[in-house]
């Protein structure tokens, strides 16, 4: 239930569960559940434990070590277990990890006076980037750097594990930050767009007046995609470098794409 209460609060910027908050819950109510498996809190109709069974002991000792991971998550740690289920790190305040804070104003600082700063969206992972494929094509020329497209959404477990796992790893994160530029495309963001951003489709005449539609609409039309996570490399002119790649957390598999498009774009440039 808080999951999807989470989604709700991330797609319309509500700003109710950040991450600190999330977890803060969570830790109460698994530290509660505990104390009930142990008889330490019982409800009306319950009997009082004379004595704990082997199954119930081990669910309790199942229930504690979870809050006992969960704790650290409070500070800033990944959690990368649950990295699909929690909110974006970039929602919490107060952040301990190495590189946290820092990451944290890297995200937070690189939209300053540009046209996504209005839609409250923060790259993960300290990353530089835009969430408007416009700006990204205009940046990518500006830059002489490919583009990574990056189909995604808040609602989308899969996207966060990619991001914990994959991105995350030194060889990747180095390849994204120096040689791309990146554009996210939430396709679930409920902001609603200013008239001069709408998005119109060209078949049917039908307008799409918020962020997540336009950019739906975006994927669907322009790469065949319609579904997050799906990842597109494409030159500054918007021509694609090579094939889609959708979710698969192999990160040797992920260089090698990043590395192929890398090379298509020289090879173009050079041509």
């Amino acid at each position: 239930g808080l999951k999807f209460l989470s989604v709700a609060d991330q797609t319309y910027h509500w700003g109710i569960l950040d991450r600190e908050v999330y977890l803060a819950i969570w830790i109460v109510v698994f530290a509660l559940l505990g104390l009930y498996l142990l008889g330490k809190i019982r409800f009306e109709n319950d009997e009082p434990v004379e004595h704990l069974s082997v199954p119930r002991l081990t669910l309790a000792i199942a229930v504690f070590s979870f809050v006992v991971y969960l704790i650290p998550g409070m500070w800033g740690a990944p959690l990368k277990a649950l990295s699909g289920y929690l909110p974006p790190i970039t929602t919490q305040d107060f952040v301990m990890t190495p590189g946290g804070g820092h990451h944290q104003a890297a995200a937070k600082t690189v939209e300053a006076g540009t046209v996504e700063s209005k839609y409250d969206l923060h790259m993960p992972l300290g990353l530089h980037g835009y969430f408007t494929l416009e700006e990204g094509l205009a940046a990518a020329k500006q830059q002489n750097k490919p583009v990574f497209v990056d189909v995604t959404g808040h609602g989308c477990v899969n996207c966060r594990e990619m991001e914990a796992r994959v991105w995350g790893d030194p060889q990747v994160h180095e390849l994204l930050r120096n040689h791309f530029v990146i554009v996210a495309l939430y396709s679930d963001d409920k902001t609603k767009l200013a008239k001069e951003d709408w998005v119109t489709d060209a078949e049917t005449g039908k307008v799409y007046k918020d962020l997540g539609r336009a950019n739906s609409y975006i994927a669907r039309t322009l790469w065949n995609v319609n579904a997050q996570p799906n990842y597109i490399l494409l030159s500054p002119d918007g021509e694609m470098l090579v094939p889609v790649r959708g979710y698969d957390l192999s990160i040797d598999g992920f260089v090698e794409f990043l590395k192929s498009g890398i090379d298509k774009y020289h090879h173009m440039m050079e041509e």
